[in-house]
């Protein structure tokens, strides 16, 4: 995690030497794009919500009392506006300050920064699982696939966020398959 609060600490610091221009989203005036200057190709980056993005200051305080609030999670009570608002939106900022800096990558790059954004993404709620006690992990799951009334096979799937929690499994999010992936149903009579 400390990785994670140095980069962002870091590209803060370097949007408040190489921004000439911040774009104001006409209809969501909450939302901005930031220009860079030659340091970062003249690119736009993706929308941020300035409701949610810390800036330089209130993220140096914040960030010293992240990973406190993670460690301690359970003893928030939904009355504790202000860290719960530290949780959301030092989480918030720690990914866009990644994903707007690999906006400034030239056009040519652009997805495979898109790829790696990702990647960063899922090891970053990872490791917010690992230090609030959730064993998180990516890997391989085989899935149990019926046949006939019966698991007859399991096949295998690349997960990014596979959680364990009392022995058991869970993988967040979905997979996907079309309905050509689907093997036969059959009928016995």
């Amino acid at each position: 995690m400390d990785g994670y609060i140095d980069f962002a600490k870091h590209y803060l610091d370097f949007i408040d030497k190489h921004l000439p221009a911040v774009i104001v989203s006409q209809n969501e005036n909450h939302y901005q794009f930031y220009q860079y200057d030659k340091h970062g190709n003249f690119q736009i980056t993706r929308p941020v919500n300035s409701n949610l993005m810390y800036k330089r200051e209130p993220f140096s305080f914040a960030s010293t009392k992240f990973l406190e609030l993670l460690n301690n999670i359970k003893d928030i009570k939904p009355e504790d506006k202000i860290e719960r608002e530290i949780i959301n939106n030092g989480t918030y900022t720690i990914q866009q300050c990644i994903g707007a800096a690999l906006d400034g990558i030239d056009g040519g790059k652009s997805n495979s920064a898109r790829k790696l954004n990702g990647d960063l993404f899922e090891h970053l709620i990872r490791l917010i699982f690992n230090e609030i006690g959730i064993d998180a992990k990516s890997g391989v799951v085989k899935v149990p696939i019926p046949y006939a009334g019966e698991n007859k096979f399991k096949m295998s799937y690349q997960h990014d966020l596979i959680v364990e929690l009392e022995g058991e499994l869970k993988v967040l999010g979905s997979i996907k398959t079309s309905s050509k992936d689907r093997l036969p149903q059959t009928r016995h009579k």
